[in-house]
């Protein structure tokens, strides 16, 4: 079960040495019904972070729409025009330690741009034993984006397609979507 909230202390319990943590939930049916199944269920994966706004669900469309009008102007394929979007405008893919993750494979760059599964941009190569291997910056997918990211994403996929004489959302229309998502908190992090 997820929920929003926010956090009302933390105490450390006497006896148990262990920290307690109390919550405000939002959404109390929910957990009134999930309650039963969870509370003798022992051990549980716990997570906590700072909530965060998504994106819209009309911005990934616009965006979507303007990768599909960008790749047939520069006649390629949506999957690789989507591909180096991302890998301009979107977020890196961070490892546990916050490190940006990067691999080495020996998958040419046009193969690897035509990949629908993992986004990614040839960021250096290199011959070993005899083979030539790519490496690969990889970035999240735009689903998991907050609506500053959509924005920036959004906002660097005009660009492009305006380069290209590709006509885009007015310039009007666009910083009222932009502002919506602004004051709807996508742009604190």
């Amino acid at each position: 079960m997820e929920f929003t909230g926010s956090i009302k202390g933390v105490n450390q319990n006497y006896l148990t040495k262990k920290f307690e943590a109390v919550f405000e939930i939002n959404e109390e049916k929910r957990l009134a019904g999930g309650y039963g199944e969870l509370k003798d269920a022992g051990l549980l994966d716990i997570s906590i972070k700072k909530h965060r706004k998504r994106r819209s669900l009309n911005a990934n469309a616009y965006f979507h729409v303007l990768v599909g009008r960008l790749a047939d102007c520069l006649c390629i394929s949506k999957v690789r025009c989507k591909n180096m979007m991302v890998g301009r405008y979107g977020q890196p893919f961070r490892l546990d330690n916050g490190a940006e993750a990067v691999i080495k494979t020996n998958i040419p760059a046009s193969q690897m741009l035509e990949n629908e599964t993992v986004h990614c941009m040839p960021c250096g190569s290199r011959t070993e034993d005899g083979g030539e291997y790519v490496y690969y910056k990889i970035f999240r997918g735009s689903s998991t984006y907050d609506t500053k990211e959509m924005s920036i994403l959004v906002s660097g996929v005009v660009s492009e397609c305006q380069e290209q004489g590709i006509e885009t959302m007015p310039p009007a229309e666009l910083e009222r979507m932009l502002q919506a998502w602004k004051q709807a908190g996508g742009n604190k992090k």
